[in-house]
């Protein structure tokens, strides 16, 4: 248990000024010029990654071995998480001026299906359902309805997200009538897998490490993610932004990842941009504490799945922010933590939709 009132928050709350002349041309396509890092990380994988995914498919022997180990680095353990919680606020706040419009499908359509996206199916799964139903029975990859310190129900959930997700996807946007948004799952998805297909003519081993297995890895991530964000849930209030998600703060990980610790404020406000987060946990703490919000300090999703996964409460408790006082006792946060991560099955509280674009 760690006193707000002894914490410095460390998380990025700023971005970097221009320093150069490529850097000044970036901030003169984009909207805001607090995304500049996005696009440096934009042209970092663009010069490195996307050449080396070409030359998986044209060499041979030690040489595609040596490319090999440099994709599977860069892809996998270096550039990942970044881009996909680049991607993530992408999404929320396109990156380009008006002007510059088409130069917003850059990311979707041409870098995403290098770590495992199809086009448009996670912008039509994340903002079109993800936040509209925030969790709730209605959101397809919602965990309500599983214990989520079991290993054998998040396998459930994965298992299920894998086998139907894209499905159940387009069936709830088609029930919604969203045409737009069953328009551009389609186009992704049939996109991504005829290339795919076609590719494994050319060189099906490239094509498995270049394309399928970043798939699955990703969509095994993603879920693994939207289960540590979404595993505390306050069964009398499942639609309160503060009762069913979790933040983490002061974690490299939000220094590597956008801010994508602060999962509650995201919820609140999903267009806030990522250097806002740290500053609207200091201006409404007592919000947090009035709904014994979960924060965890020095902690990142991944660790928690694990600490999960594992039943260890107690180290969890350990790393948890008290506010105001709230919490008398670590025996009373290991009730607490154990208390919102119990299955629920027939939430009471009326979902809380977020406003969607058309």
């Amino acid at each position: 248990m760690r006193d707000f009132a002894q914490i410095t928050i460390t998380d990025p709350m700023g971005a970097p000024q221009p320093k150069n002349f490529l850097d000044r041309f970036w901030v003169s396509l984009l909207k805001d010029s607090r995304d500049l890092p996005l696009m440096q990380l934009t042209f970092k994988i663009t010069v490195t990654l996307l050449p080396l995914t070409v030359l998986l498919f044209f060499t041979q022997g030690w040489v595609w071995a040596l490319v090999f180990v440099a994709h599977f680095y860069l892809n996998h353990l270096y550039f990942k998480g970044p881009f996909g919680l680049m991607l993530h606020c992408a999404i929320h706040r396109p990156l380009f001026k008006k002007e510059y419009e088409p130069l917003n499908n850059y990311l979707p359509w041409c870098l995403a299906p290098l770590f495992g996206h199809t086009p448009e199916t996670y912008r039509a799964h994340h903002i079109g359902m993800h936040h509209a139903e925030n969790n709730m029975e209605t959101d397809d990859s919602s965990t309500l309805e599983f214990q989520r310190d079991s290993l054998r129900d998040f396998g459930k959930y994965v298992g299920r997200f894998i086998l139907y997700g894209v499905y159940n996807l387009y069936l709830y946007h088609r029930a919604k009538k969203r045409k737009f948004f069953m328009t551009r799952i389609l186009a992704g998805e049939i996109a991504f897998y005829t290339m795919v297909v076609a590719l494994c003519f050319v060189n099906f081993t490239a094509t498995f490490f270049a394309f399928i297995f970043p798939l699955f890895v990703f969509r095994f991530v993603a879920m693994m993610g939207n289960w540590s964000q979404h595993s505390f849930v306050d069964a009398a209030d499942p639609s309160n932004h503060y009762k069913n998600s979790a933040t983490c703060i002061n974690h490299f990980y939000n220094h590597k990842c956008w801010n994508d610790g602060y999962h509650i404020s995201h919820h609140i406000f999903p267009h806030m941009h990522w250097t806002e987060h740290p500053n609207h946990l200091l201006q409404n703490q007592n919000d947090y504490a009035a709904n014994k919000a979960l924060v965890f300090e020095d902690l990142d999703f991944l660790r928690i799945f694990i600490l999960l996964m594992q039943k260890k409460y107690d180290a969890l408790a350990d790393h948890v922010v008290n506010f105001n006082g709230t919490f008398k006792s670590k025996e009373e946060i290991v009730e607490l933590l154990k208390a919102r991560t119990m299955k629920i099955e027939a939430p009471v509280a009326p979902v809380k939709p977020v406003a969607v674009p058309a």
